[in-house]
């Protein structure tokens, strides 16, 4: 059905000469590579992912309760955490991509029939925090490793503080901020009492984090990754 209602033919052989405008990954990890445009690579690409498993595998071990073994919804609040958890991991993850993206940008010069104020740069998105703040010089090479180490060309004796905290302090603040933010949530509704609802709760709200990123990436994301509406996207040659 989807093939009939989608025309989506064989190309011709990959021309590595010619790379298509997005080039983008196959669907399973268009999730990821949405990370990657809001994060370090090595971040979004292998420490993310990587943890995650952990995590999961290790959830047997944290939650041995049998309370509700074997049954979908075991608990009496299961039902409840899973939606809201759902929707709260959905619509949080969206507004933040939208952020990234600069939407409430666009969103006040429409209303306001004007630019953003100059004075508000840093907060066009994630990135201008970087970009558009007066760093000292000092804070973009600061030593903290006695002798040099260079992996891939990459040299790992100097921190440049306002990149690492763009990419990889702020992006693992959030994700463990909102995680928390959503157990206490629950947990001061009532709604979470033991760890098997901590465990629905944490699981349900990174499913919802998982369909959004995968929707995004897969339909909302034109040439050079640029965020449109899914009738905008073209692939460019």
């Amino acid at each position: 059905i989807l093939s009939w209602a989608i025309n989506a033919p064989l190309l011709d052989k990959a021309n590595p000469d010619v790379t298509p405008n997005p080039s983008k990954a196959p669907w399973y990890f268009l999730n990821l590579q949405e990370l990657l445009l809001h994060m370090h690579p090595a971040l979004a690409g292998v420490i993310v992912p990587t943890v995650f498993l952990i995590l999961l595998a290790a959830i047997p071990y944290y939650d041995r309760s049998n309370d509700g073994q074997g049954v979908w919804f075991g608990t009496p609040n299961a039902g409840r955490i899973t939606v809201f958890s759902m929707i709260y991991g959905g619509v949080l993850t969206l507004l933040l991509i939208l952020y990234d993206a600069g939407m409430h940008v666009r969103l006040y010069e429409d209303i306001f029939n004007t630019t953003w104020p100059s004075s508000l740069n840093f907060l066009r998105n994630l990135r201008a925090l970087q970009t558009d703040v007066a760093w000292p010089e000092w804070t973009r090479s600061i030593p903290y490793l006695p002798f040099e180490v260079t992996i891939r060309g990459q040299s790992f004796q100097n921190l440049d503080f306002p990149a690492w905290l763009v990419e990889q302090f702020i992006p693992v603040a959030t994700m463990v901020g909102l995680s928390l933010l959503l157990l206490l949530i629950l947990w001061r509704m009532r709604w979470v009492t033991n760890r098997h609802d901590a465990m629905i709760a944490l699981f349900s709200g990174f499913i919802g984090t998982f369909l959004v990123l995968t929707i995004v990436g897969t339909a909302f994301r034109g040439a050079g990754m640029e965020l449109m509406w899914p009738w905008d996207v073209h692939i460019e040659e």
